[in-house]
């Protein structure tokens, strides 16, 4: 059962309004699909982030073209983990050499998730099932149900768009800040009067904020009560920072989608500044090492939360690591439009009364992306 062959598949969606953050603006909507082949006709999917710059869709399919792709030819298909290990060893020097850790690292990252993916495959069960199995979670915790939430919103429109995503079924909402303070204040004013006083609303600064302004701009947000305030400060930020911002206030801090390595996952969750925490299966870990991630930050007293901004793969897996690991936490779904999320995975129906999905029992991810009907999109590379 060894990798026979490794396809990566690139594409890019035109959109009508670019999707704005604090730390920039998307023009378009790209991926990088995965695809291995194992020599005994196994396959499985996934996704390698690459959603903002958006040029660095096709340097990341040729990193995988390039350098993973000789590497995995002939390895074993059936150990995702020790794979993935391997892997990320492999590159390691590479990546100092070229100065691209963050590349080489969502490269391996696709590649976990597409062996998960064929492994479940293989077993004839849903990923969230196998998942469960491989970390020990009770069958009573892990159900194949899923609390997604509606993520970037705003800055514009906030209170419209997040009162279009309620009467979908969403439940919780994020939208964006660490723009103008008043702007920031003004939309999340125009949200709570929208959604009423108990609605669970986070808000994301995409790392916007120095120490001092973060101190401020966080003291700013208490009155508004959000759920969580995520990356108020870089993710590199000295630790002593983090710690002394979250000692001043009372709301919950939120990161991981730009913390890379176990160590410095398991650091930030040491620090005690954090109460949730959001690896990115597509960014750092695939499913292996986000999963370690969740559990570690678990055992800790976070909440696991996993970060995904781009298109069906990466969202389908996401999805089931969060249901492999029990009901607590969330998972985000962009409420901007893009065709690579949306004619690639369609989310299970919403149960109105909660928001809350149910995962099928579909082998795998539950994803077969339909290469014809993305063909409009696909770009050389």
């Amino acid at each position: 059962m060894t990798i026979e062959r490794v396809e990566c598949h690139v594409f890019r969606a035109p959109i009508a309004t670019p999707v704005r953050a604090a730390v920039g603006s998307f023009s378009d909507r790209p991926a990088v699909f995965v695809r291995i082949a194992a020599a005994d006709g196994a396959w499985g999917w996934g996704e390698v982030f690459c959603n903002f710059p958006a040029v660095g869709a096709e340097h990341r399919a040729r990193l995988t073209r390039a350098l993973v792709a000789p590497i995995l030819a002939g390895t074993p298909s059936d150990d995702p983990t020790g794979t993935w290990r391997m892997l990320s060893g492999t590159l390691r020097r590479m990546a100092i050499q070229s100065g691209e850790p963050g590349p080489m690292a969502q490269v391996a990252s696709a590649i976990d998730q597409a062996l998960w993916d064929m492994r479940a495959r293989r077993a004839g069960q849903p990923l969230w099932r196998v998942l469960a199995a491989a970390a020990g979670t009770s069958s009573d915790a892990a159900n194949g149900r899923v609390l997604p939430y509606a993520s970037g919103i705003g800055p514009d429109k906030v209170a419209e768009t997040a009162l279009a995503k309620r009467s979908e079924g969403y439940s919780a909402f994020k939208f964006k800040v660490g723009f103008e303070p008043a702007r920031d204040l003004a939309n999340f004013r125009d949200i709570r009067d929208a959604l009423g006083p108990d609605a669970r609303i986070m808000v994301d600064a995409n790392q916007a904020w120095t120490p001092d302004i973060a101190a401020e701009r966080v003291a700013a947000l208490e009155a508004f009560r959000p759920y969580w305030v995520e990356e108020p400060l870089a993710a590199d930020e000295a630790l002593a920072d983090w710690r002394c911002l979250a000692r001043g206030t009372t709301l919950a801090l939120a990161a991981g989608e730009n913390i890379r390595g176990q160590a410095e996952f398991q650091t930030a969750v040491d620090n005690g500044h954090l109460r949730f925490i959001q690896p990115d299966v597509g960014k750092w870990g695939g499913i292996s090492g986000c999963m370690a991630v969740a559990r570690y930050a678990q055992i800790a007293g976070l909440t696991f939360c996993p970060h995904w901004l781009g298109g069906g793969i990466g969202l389908a897996a996401s999805m089931h690591l969060r249901a492999a690991l029990g009901p607590a936490g969330m998972v985000e779904v962009d409420a901007n439009p893009n065709p690579l999320r949306e004619s690639v995975w369609t989310l299970p129906q919403m149960a109105n009364e909660d928001g809350w999905i149910t995962l099928p029992e579909t082998p795998g991810i539950g994803v077969e992306p339909d290469l014809a009907a993305l063909a409009r999109y696909h770009v050389p590379y």
